[in-house]
């Protein structure tokens, strides 16, 4: 502690207010001119996180408006049910998006609580696109937390505003598929440093595999497929050769698989090719999960990474589980939500060395599930 009718160092109130949240710098900046300055200072707003809890007051003082300059890389949370915490979200928005963006960097936006029915977001989408118009310097754009369905639109003037983009994550959770896969080639000629992106598998196609595997573009780091909408059950095929041309391109390439139940099992089929370097598999399907199982025992076991299974138990497949433990030695996560036999957690633990944690309960709990850390 300092002494009494001492200041410490502006570097450390800067330390200080890096940790506080939003409201707490804000009335730090009426204490004094010294806890003014260190709390305005650019490095306190680097990476800022800000929830809109819609509370009656401002999200961001007037008196520090000026400070959304400094801001590099933003999360913003907000409740789209709740029409204050919706506004001043927008609010926000809107003011990065009038002549403060050119420093931001990257921007996460997450919804959290119930989504309003039949609400399609347009408010909220109008002030992303208007965002993305000013932020040239925008690296990392992440709306897969927003709950409502994206369009060319958006992904037109992501490619127009943001040519430095590095990633792009659009495979939220929609009930319907909006971005087209002319739009995405478009967004890749746009993008030419664009090293990870997530998209709706209908978004995807083979001419964009064939975009990333070209010559001159950085090396593609991730790929995260969602496969949630009727409009990804209907997508043409993706051509295993078209994976292997990109997985040569790219050797470190990690690939994100979340499969869920609108998905039929000749779509599935389609879906997991031999040569996709799957790093992450979910599957919530509302059929066959046995066979995706063995699939990826026998073709991802050199990738596989983490795996999340929800679906019936059963001898079968406890016996694909105990298949892929044998065979995934990279395997870092396993979470079932179903009750399997021990002999399926034995054999995750034997045969997996670097397994971190595990859902594999032996009896039935109350949920939630709780995962194993292992030590």
């Amino acid at each position: 502690m300092t002494e009494p009718g001492k200041q410490l160092p502006e570097e450390v109130l800067v330390l200080i207010f890096c940790h506080l949240p939003l409201r707490d710098r804000a009335t730090a900046t009426r204490v004094c001119r010294t806890w003014a300055a260190a709390a305005t200072c650019s490095t306190v707003w680097h990476d800022t996180y800000i929830s809109c809890s819609g509370e009656g007051e401002s999200t961001l003082p007037p008196h520090l408006s000026t400070c959304l300059n400094h801001i590099h890389n933003l999360r913003l949370e907000f409740e789209p049910s709740r029409e204050s915490s919706r506004r001043e979200a927008i609010e926000l928005l809107t003011a990065l998006a009038a002549g403060r963006s050119q420093g931001l960097r990257g921007l996460r936006l997450e919804c959290r609580g119930e989504k309003p029915l039949f609400d399609a977001g347009r408010d909220v989408l109008d002030a992303v696109h208007a965002t993305c118009r000013t932020a040239g310097a925008l690296r990392h754009l992440n709306l897969r937390r927003l709950p409502f369905t994206l369009d060319d639109a958006l992904v037109l003037q992501v490619a127009q505003g943001c040519p430095e983009l590095h990633s792009l994550f659009l495979d939220n959770e929609t009930l319907v598929g909006s971005v087209g896969p002319g739009s995405v080639l478009k967004l890749l000629e746009a993008c030419p440093r664009m090293d990870a992106l997530g998209l709706h598998l209908a978004s995807l196609s083979r001419e964009a595999l064939e975009a990333l595997a070209a010559l001159g573009r950085p090396p593609l780091q991730l790929l995260a497929l969602r496969c949630a909408c009727p409009e990804d059950a209907r997508a043409p095929p993706l051509p295993d050769v078209a994976w292997a041309a990109l997985r040569r391109r790219h050797p470190g390439l990690l690939v994100e698989l979340e499969l869920e139940p609108a998905l039929s099992a000749e779509s599935v089929t389609r879906v997991l090719q031999p040569s996709v370097p799957v790093a992450a598999l979910r599957l919530s399907l509302s059929g066959d999960t046995v066979g995706p199982v063995r699939f990826a025992a026998r073709h991802y076991a050199s990738t596989l990474h983490f795996l999340e299974v929800r679906a019936a138990a059963s001898s079968e497949l406890d016996a694909a589980l105990e298949e892929l433990a044998a065979r995934c030695p990279e395997l870092r996560e396993v979470h079932c939500f179903c009750v399997v036999r021990p002999s399926v957690l034995l054999a995750f633990r034997a045969h997996c060395p670097r397994l971190r944690s595990y859902t594999l309960k032996l009896t039935r709990e109350p949920h939630p599930w709780r995962p194993t850390l292992v030590r």
